[in-house]
């Protein structure tokens, strides 16, 4: 299972106002508020939580087949940072996935798996031959043999197709 986020840093400034009475409050769990007001840029810190958060959720999609609106349920957890990379640990109740953000100047892009293991068998792969099934997940067709997982994730003018190889 894979799931991935990417955020277009300069359309998230131009779209969400993350400093706004009762943002943090909503989206984010008190200890990742308080990860967020200790980290030396706040803003960034925002971003790679939402983007651990939305990756984790997609794999949480593709195995519940439910849509819901929980970026609370999704409790993160940083495992270790290294200059622009940060392991990280999201939670949903019972069930946990394995994170990894990759940060530069222009965008965060987090991929999330079940098995920590897979983090570093995840490729990015070109748009062509994906199709969504009845829930909208993405898969990649293998010219009429089983279907692979893939997750893909756009914002601004980023886009990422991945998959487990």
């Amino acid at each position: 299972m894979i799931g991935n986020d990417v955020i277009d840093i300069q359309q998230s400034r131009q779209e969400s106002n993350w400093q706004r009475k009762g943002f943090l409050e909503k989206l984010f769990t008190a200890e990742e508020q308080f990860f967020i007001q200790q980290d030396p840029n706040p803003e960034i810190m925002v971003w790679v939580f939402w983007s651990m958060k939305e990756a984790a959720y997609k794999i949480y999609n593709r195995e519940t087949k439910r849509r819901e609106y929980i970026p609370k349920k999704l409790i993160c957890k940083i495992v270790s940072l290294d200059n622009n990379c940060i392991t990280g640990q999201v939670s949903c109740g019972e069930n946990s996935y394995h994170t990894k953000t990759a940060i530069s100047d222009d965008s965060i892009h987090t991929i999330a798996v079940r098995c920590f293991s897979n983090l570093n068998n995840v490729f990015e792969i070109d748009k062509t031959q994906i199709f969504k099934d009845q829930y909208g997940i993405p898969y990649l067709s293998n010219g009429g043999k089983s279907a692979k997982d893939v997750s893909v994730s756009n914002h601004g003018r980023f886009e990422k197709i991945v998959t487990i190889i």
